[in-house]
């Protein structure tokens, strides 16, 4: 039995994105006041990035790079939380929740 071109490009699509280093999200980010990591530090929470990773956030014209510390956001819809010195460095304090891009 021959296999489709079709499927198998689409399982080599799939192993390409499911196996990358480094992938690109975006979505809604928020900020907390509590936190594990020293005053000023520039961390933040991801559900499935590895503790110590950085990701590189971005909020319109401003981009950072925080050190992922803490599992979160729990709240559905939200891709990262960030400390409040990165929520700060990035401007977005006064939304509270703001629309990012993660890589």
């Amino acid at each position: 039995m021959r296999a489709q071109p079709t499927l198998l490009f689409c399982l080599a699509t799939f192993l390409l994105s499911a196996f990358s280093v480094a992938h690109a999200e975006s979505g809604l980010a928020s900020y907390y006041g509590y936190g594990k990591a020293g005053k000023g530090e520039l961390t933040c929470a991801h559900r499935t990035r590895p503790f110590g990773s950085m990701l590189r956030v971005s909020y319109g014209s401003r981009s950072i790079q925080c050190r992922v510390n803490d599992r979160g956001p729990f709240i559905r819809g939200r891709i990262v939380d960030l400390s409040v010195p990165a929520a700060r460095a990035l401007g977005m304090m006064s939304a509270g929740v703001v629309r990012v891009s993660v890589e």
